[in-house]
């Protein structure tokens, strides 16, 4: 076997000059250019403080301004004290990209410096130039920061530099003011946010399911009569004769007692033994057994169907009506269910995906995510007008088919509408077996004033925004007392089992009057 070949040495020609640029390894490449070419300080120092201001800004600490290498101590005071008196910090905790642009932004304004000292200022107005440059562009960004994470509750997933931009722009566009209205209108609707939390199936909860019943047989506590065997104790009960005991039974005596009552004296002796009880007698077995019965703990079967852990926080799945019954207050309410979706799926890392539907074949798909393309789709959609048709059958069966995706096999529907549709009924069957063997569930939003024969048949439970009218340009407050007028006045309306069975087709009904069959209601008699 050949002997293994030795390392190649290493090439010593560069190693001093690359030792100096060591701490390049350790930071993002955005970070080289700026690092490499700026016109304050040297290399060394400028690259190991910049490595130094990063780690300690992602952990939120600023560090002193007199440990800090590069710049020197004239300029390294007045940014810190900027940086202090922005907040900043508390914006960067964990946040490497954002930390990355403002450091990009410190190498590019201080880079200016010597810019400003050629255009004829002087060296101090020069370094109060870049400084209030620096200031005055994250006071901007600060601001825009603030609205987005009062809209999805921390900062998009692309805040970098290259893309701030475009983000900058699109925060100033008219779409984004109506984001915020709505931002500002799910204040106003906390039941709605409890709900959307509650949505997918990936993690048991604490509370019980009652909606959903297991039908698995389960083991309970119960107490059951038992029958045990136990010996008793029976004083003077006949027997069989187990040995000889000392007592004052005289009919058990021994024999050998009973010569002292012949003797003038002795007499008094067994007297005395007598009253002692301290003859010598026969021993009877003076026990027995009997059988008793008696309560025990047991653990029995339970058949009766058992609620079931409530799961929440898995994907979810969004279906929007965008018809034109939706125009006004309805319209924003559904948009604010979208934006609440979206934020509650940004803060807890789960997935998003919106079905708007109108009319026939007018279904628009969105998987919303939050960075700088995904806002662009959320402003787009929430700027826009609903109009149109509604068909429920489109947008349903599609998501039926997500379900079945590994994906989103943990998906749960919400349906935002005002329930102004019909499902068919193969549609309804074929949602039926999606619940029954994936496990979906439809947590409806009703933004109207009664349910609907399609939205019971549809929806497991359903979250009722009585004053819907009140977020967009009426103040009127719901006209009806309940919304389950539909179940209440109509309950054969409804596609129940008890009234699939009760009801016959047209085409039996014809055929059975063809053939003579009919109810016959008697008649009463004309003389009576």
């Amino acid at each position: 076997m050949a002997a293994a070949r030795p390392a190649p040495p290493s090439p010593r020609l560069f190693a001093e000059l690359e030792a100096r640029l060591a701490d390049l390894d350790a930071l993002p490449r955005g970070l080289w250019l700026g690092g490499l070419t700026n016109s304050q300080g040297t290399v060394e120092p400028r690259l190991n403080q910049l490595l130094a201001l990063r780690l300690a800004l992602i952990e939120g600490l600023l560090p002193s301004a007199d440990d800090w290498r590069w710049p020197d101590g004239q300029i390294a005071h007045p940014l810190r004290a900027i940086i202090e008196r922005l907040s900043l910090v508390s914006y960067l905790v964990d946040q490497g990209g954002l930390v990355d642009t403002v450091l990009q932004s410190l190498l590019f304004h201080l880079d200016f410096i010597v810019d400003y000292q050629d255009r004829g200022a002087t060296p101090e107005r020069a370094l109060q130039m870049a400084l209030e440059a620096f200031e005055a562009d994250w006071q901007d960004r600060r601001s825009e920061i603030d609205e987005l994470i009062n809209v999805f509750g921390s900062l998009p997933d692309d805040g970098k530099n290259t893309r701030w931009d475009h983000m900058r722009g699109l925060l100033r566009s008219a779409g984004w003011q109506e984001v915020m209205r709505i931002r500002k209108l799910i204040e106003r609707l906390p039941e709605l946010s409890r709900l959307i939390r509650s949505l997918g199936r990936a993690r048991p909860t604490d509370d019980l399911d009652t909606g959903r019943l297991r039908s698995t047989p389960t083991m309970m506590p119960a107490t059951a009569l038992r029958t045990r065997t136990r010996t008793v104790h029976v004083p003077h009960l006949p027997g069989e004769t187990r040995g000889v005991e000392r007592s004052d039974r005289i009919a058990r005596m021994l024999p050998i007692e009973s010569t002292l009552l012949g003797h003038r004296k002795l007499r008094l002796i067994w007297h005395a033994r007598r009253a002692e009880r301290t003859l010598l007698t026969y021993e009877d077995d003076d026990r027995m057994e009997e059988v008793v019965t008696e309560e025990a703990p047991v653990w029995l079967p339970d058949p009766a169907p058992q609620p079931e852990k409530r799961q929440e926080m898995g994907p979810m799945l969004i279906c929007v009506d965008t018809s034109g019954s939706m125009q006004g207050g309805a319209e924003a309410v559904a948009k604010a269910t979208v934006l609440e979706a979206v934020r509650h799926a940004h803060a807890q890392k789960r997935d998003c995906h919106v079905f708007a539907f109108g009319g026939p074949d007018e279904v628009v798909e969105m998987r919303l995510s939050v960075d700088t393309d995904g806002i662009e789709r959320i402003t787009r959609f929430l700027g826009q007008a609903f109009r149109g048709g509604t068909d429920i059958c489109g947008p349903i069966g599609r998501c039926i088919d997500k379900v079945s995706e590994q994906e989103w096999e943990l998906a749960d529907l919400l349906l935002a509408t005002d329930g102004e549709f019909g499902a068919t009924a193969e549609l309804a069957a074929r949602l039926d077996e999606a619940k029954k063997t994936r496990g979906l569930r439809v947590q409806g939003v009703l933004i109207g004033d009664r349910e609907t024969i399609g939205l019971l048949e549809i929806a497991d439970d359903i979250f009722w925004v009585r004053d819907w009218r009140r977020y967009g340009a009426s103040d009127a407050d719901s006209p009806v007392h309940s919304k389950s007028l539909t179940s209440i006045y109509f309950p054969g309306a409804l596609r129940t089992p008890e009234n699939r069975d009760s009801t016959r087709t047209g085409s039996d009904a014809s055929a059975a009057l063809r053939a003579g069959e009919r109810n016959r209601v008697p008649r009463k008699d004309p003389k009576s």
